[in-house]
């Protein structure tokens, strides 16, 4: 039985009817029904799976996807909206990785132990979404503690030209009245500098805070160009080491950043997060195997690197179909784990994989190259369009940037005509020509102040004609 976390995790997927996701997935992708219907149903299957009768519900696999179509058509996105959308672990891989390095590339369970960190990550996220309010209070009285240290318990007697000295009968009572006056003088303190730090008016102080110390020898083990699994490894090892810890001199919002990483670590359970995350990688995880289609070699060619590939295809195999993979947090199964895989298959086909593996992937739906028409909704339909984010990125310099119609659907003729007479490149053509289109403008912006710019049709034709129609600039501009 899942846990009480995990199914709340699933319980979200209840209101989320494929017509739904697919409503979802069209905010963000324009086109490409027939991929997002396949995507729909393979993520409502994962909350059906788990109200099937358990006597029946570790046999239920998952129906694995292959996306079928050129660059730019929106495979990547489809399964990257698709795994925020459920809050499940994503991790995107490329295949081409394992053959890098010949018949000995990547290590193909890498890709499940990436998965694993990913939903670590996630579930430590959530875990401190939760405590984040009690961890900033933590992490104010701290910086209060190391901005005004606490008064002595025994305070000095005061000197005899003090004229707050207070006497009073008896030795006794003259150390009881100065502690007491000195902790009301800390507390009016304090609380002013409470205030400060809550408007922001300390952030450039510094303080001196203690933070943890690695060895030489870890930080050459984590490096990001280590080989793999070394950085497994310097974590592992870096726990059976005593901890060791250095004092900084930083400024209070550093300093704020450090301790809240202190607070969170006190305040999470990390076995709790690591059984969570784990099991929500097993039952919700989804890795997205880009590049499919070069490691599928033609039915024809069998030498060279073609022994290479189809090695690689026999290493995935039993990833795919389900074993266990062990990680530094314990052994991860992948029965259930969702594998959306895509490629371009210009050169080779589907069926050129080994039938072993094409057994594995029964879905396959072909994503249709997008035209003209396309273009002109993907920069006006999505909500994060093209175009809104160039008009957000002129606003950050306070000015003002509008597309009229034409001009959108001037933009649009020229990408798909781009399309057409050189490499298909889809909807990453449309950010070529827009970087092109507006490159004066972004240029030039901090200094021609705040006049709204309009990009009409006639605006495009004038600053792009030239390359366009030029052969040899655009081959190397657009």
């Amino acid at each position: 039985m899942p846990s009480p976390r995990t199914e709340q995790a699933l319980a979200r997927l209840a209101d989320l009817s494929p017509r739904k996701i697919v409503a979802e997935l069209d905010r963000y992708i324009v086109g490409q029904a027939d991929a997002k219907k396949a995507v729909a149903i393979a993520l409502r299957n994962r909350w059906r799976r788990q109200r099937a009768p358990e006597g029946i519900r570790d046999e239920i696999a998952p129906n694995n996807i292959i996306l079928i179509g050129p660059t730019g058509v929106g495979k990547t996105e489809i399964a990257r909206r698709l795994a925020k959308l459920a809050g499940a672990p994503f991790v995107k891989v490329e295949a081409s990785k394992f053959t890098e390095v010949g018949y000995v590339g990547r290590d193909v369970e890498g890709m499940v132990r990436d998965l694993v960190e990913s939903a670590v990550e996630m579930v430590r996220s959530e875990r401190e979404a939760e405590v984040e309010d009690l961890a900033h209070d933590r992490v104010d009285e701290r910086l209060l503690d190391l901005l005004l240290p606490p008064p002595a318990a025994e305070p000095t007697a005061p000197a005899a030209d003090d004229p707050q000295r207070v006497f009073v009968a008896g030795p006794d009572g003259q150390v009881a009245e100065e502690q007491a006056r000195a902790r009301e003088r800390h507390e009016r303190t304090r609380e002013k500098l409470r205030q400060l730090l809550r408007d922001g008016q300390l952030e450039h102080r510094e303080v001196e805070v203690e933070v943890a110390q690695h060895g030489p020898a870890i930080d050459a083990l984590s490096q990001s160009g280590a080989p793999e699994g070394m950085q497994n490894f310097a974590e592992m090892f870096s726990e059976l080491l005593p901890k060791r810890t250095k004092k900084r001199t930083v400024p209070v919002s550093e300093a704020r950043r450090i301790l809240l990483d202190q607070e969170f670590d006190k305040l999470i359970n990390l076995d709790d997060v690591t059984a969570d995350a784990m099991e929500r990688a097993e039952s919700m995880g989804i890795v997205f195997l880009d590049e499919i289609d070069k490691i599928a070699g033609g039915a024809g060619d069998r030498g060279g690197p073609d022994v290479s590939r189809e090695g690689v295809q026999r290493d995935l195999l039993p990833i795919v179909e389900g074993s266990n993979v062990q990680t530094k947090y314990g052994m991860v199964k992948t029965d259930h784990v969702l594998f959306v895989a895509a490629g371009a298959f210009h050169v080779s086909k589907p069926s050129d994989l080994i039938p072993e593996l094409q057994g594995r992937f029964p879905i396959r739906v072909e994503l249709k190259p997008l035209t003209e028409a396309d273009f002109v909704r993907i920069m006006t339909e999505p909500e994060h369009a093209l175009t809104k984010q160039y008009a957000a990125l002129v606003a950050a310099e306070g000015a003002a940037l509008s597309f009229t119609d034409d001009g959108i659907a001037e933009i649009a003729r020229i990408a798909a005509r781009l399309n057409a007479r050189m490499e298909n490149i889809g909807a990453r053509r449309l950010h070529t020509v827009m970087t092109t289109l507006l490159e004066s403008v972004l240029y030039e912006l901090p200094e021609r102040g705040t006049a709204p710019e309009v990009i009409d049709g006639a605006t495009v034709r004038a600053r792009l004609a030239a390359i366009a129609e030029d052969e040899d600039l655009r081959k190397y501009i657009l």
